[in-house]
């Protein structure tokens, strides 16, 4: 019995670390999501829900950024949306900066620019001003945005 107790413990213990080690590995990847997002949803100076919802819903689906609490989420989206309310040039340039750490991790990189993509259509309009906020995520990536249809 006291076996057992030890062996759940150690699991338990186990579960946790390898919950926390993850977050600390994809927090870079969280970050640059919910910036390209943010550069995105405010491409057209506004911020509608339907690019919220989307955003949301590719977090809680996502096994890699699964590992966030969605109150984590939100506020990550709050601090970039408030940069973005504060001066749009800052806000881009310190969103563009969280979706930069990512150049040098390809995958992560395109999935960050089909979320933003996505996104960008979650209101069924995916405008030219839109499209042109992905084009400088790509850029900041180094990926070629026709690589995306754009």
């Amino acid at each position: 019995m006291a076996l057992e107790w030890l062996k759940n413990k150690f699991n338990d213990v186990s579960n946790s670390v390898k919950t926390e080690v993850a977050k600390i590995r994809n927090r870079s990847f969280l970050e640059g999501v919910v910036a390209g997002c943010v550069v995105v949803a405010y491409a057209d100076g506004v911020v509608k829900p339907e690019e919220k919802q989307k955003l949301m819903g590719f977090l809680r689906t996502s096994e890699v950024l699964s590992v966030f609490d969605t109150n984590q989420v939100i506020a990550t989206f709050e601090k970039f949306a408030q940069q973005f309310e504060f001066d749009t040039g800052i806000g881009e340039a310190n969103a563009l900066q969280a979706v930069g750490k990512l150049k040098s991790q390809p995958s992560e990189a395109r999935l960050l620019v089909r979320v933003c993509c996505i996104v960008g259509t979650a209101d069924g309009d995916f405008d030219d001003k839109e499209k042109a906020a992905v084009r400088r995520i790509c850029q900041e990536l180094g990926l070629p945005p026709a690589d995306f249809d754009l």
